[in-house]
This record gives C-alpha cells, structure tokens and sequence, in this order.
C-alpha cells in the first residue's frame, strides 16, 4: 500500500511538472488591475492559422499568486500528447486570487455543504471580468476560430463556469461544469446556445449535487438537453472520473456555433 500511494504522489508530481513545462506564463493587464495565466499553444504552432481556444477555471483550493497551482487539476487532460495531437487548441488557465471567487457569490462556510447565494444582477467579479477580456483580447488578435470557444471548471470554476456562460452567452460554443452551482433564473440566456454537460458526484459533502441537478433541470425546461453525469461514490473531487471519461475532449470539441 506505501508503495502504490508513493507511486501515485511521484506520478500526480510527474503530470503537475509536465503541465508547468508545456504551459506557459503570462500576465494580463486591464484597469490597474492584473490576471495572472498559464497558456498552452497547440503542438507546431502556426500564427496563421486560427485555434479552437478552450477557458478553464479552477476551484477555490488553487486561488493564489504564484500561477503553478491552477493547473494542479484538469492540466494533464490538456498535456497529454494524444490529446494534442487530436485536439490542437489554445488552453488557458487562469489563476484567481486568493480573495476572490469567478462567481459574483456569498459563500457560507459555517457549516458543509457550503452554503451559496448568487448576485447575477450585480457586476461579474474584476477577475471573470479580466478572464473573459482576455479571451477576447485572443480573438480580436485573429487567434482563434471563434465558432470554436469553449469553457470548463470545477467547484468555484464550475460556478464561474456559468456564470462566465450568463453573462457572455454568444462566446461558447460547449461547457463543462463539474461538482459547481450556479444561478437558475439567467439559464434562459443562454440555455439554447451553448450545450452544457454537468458533472457532479452523489456524495459530494461540500458543494451539493443538487445545485447541479437544478442547474440541469433548469436548462430541461427552456429546451435544452444537457448532458448529465453523476458519479454515484464520488464526493467533492468528481472531476477525477470526470477527467477519465475517454470522451471529456471529444465531448467539448464536437460542438461548434
């Protein structure tokens, strides 16, 4: 057992090291303001050419400044050689500071699940704001296919993952939200325009499953049909199944607007 749990650190590490090495450092500037990032270029970069660009957020355990921690999940989905190879693409990974969330959210941490109130008729956060300035700052650059834009994030990203979708609902083309929460009277916005596939796991005692599954049914009533997992053991960390699912990039990149 002390070997396998050591062989599993050194490989986490391994991967961690991989995505540090491939994804790199930059910083965006709007308003006196900054948004640190990692960003990934597909393998033989052409400048002539136009990407699919793919926005993921992180969750509130990698809030931070030294812009490392955001890709310490969901980085190693993007890379994976094959997964290059068969979905050249411009990831991004924004880092969101430590006092701050993607979601315009009070959060109660007095008691588990957490408690979760959304404000989506107030301002987006600077650091939404400044993430999705800087997809466009991409776009407007001639970088990117703009048919192909997608979003990802799990727990405070999977919140941010909505919320970014709300509040920009002709930018995605697909989202990924997983064990996140969001606020159902806007889905109209966007429900009809930007395919969702929601992700959470049954036993999640930190953000509960409903949230999603309010999310989703949400989205059923304007028409939409959401693809829907719950992982039946997983608690709050669902995005490790979800990562394994063999079509997570298939999924994302088979939507186009």
């Amino acid at each position: 057992m002390k070997n396998q749990l050591t062989f599993i650190i050194a490989f986490l590490g391994s991967a961690v090291m991989l995505a540090q090495n491939t994804f790199e450092r930059a910083v965006y500037h709007s308003n006196g303001d900054s948004l640190q990032y990692r960003i990934q270029y597909p393998l033989n970069y052409d400048e002539t050419k136009q990407y699919p660009l793919v926005l993921f957020l992180h969750g509130a355990g990698e809030r931070g400044s030294d812009n490392e921690t955001q890709l310490t999940h969901g980085a190693q989905v993007f890379t994976n050689t094959g997964n290059r190879n068969a979905f050249p693409a411009i990831v991004i990974f924004p880092q969101c500071p430590k006092d701050s969330y993607w979601a315009n959210v009070d959060v109660d941490r007095s008691t588990y699940p957490i408690g979760i109130t959304f404000h989506p008729d107030q301002k987006p956060t600077p650091h939404l704001q400044m993430a999705a300035d800087l997809v466009n700052s991409f776009i407007k650059e001639g970088k990117v296919d703009t048919s192909r834009v997608y979003i990802a994030g799990l727990s405070m990203g999977g919140m941010g993952t909505y919320e970014m979708v709300q509040r920009n609902p002709e930018t995605f083309a697909a989202a990924i939200a997983i064990c996140g929460a969001g606020s159902t009277s806007e889905v109209q916005k966007y429900a009809l325009n930007t395919p969702f596939w929601v992700i959470h796991g049954a036993d999640d005692n930190v953000v509960k499953p409903t949230y999603s599954l309010q999310m989703a049914e949400a989205m059923l009533e304007e028409g939409a049909k959401p693809r829907v997992t719950v992982y039946e053991n997983a608690n709050h960390n669902s995005w490790d199944p979800a990562f394994a699912e063999p079509d997570f990039l298939l999924w994302l990149f088979s939507h186009t607007k």
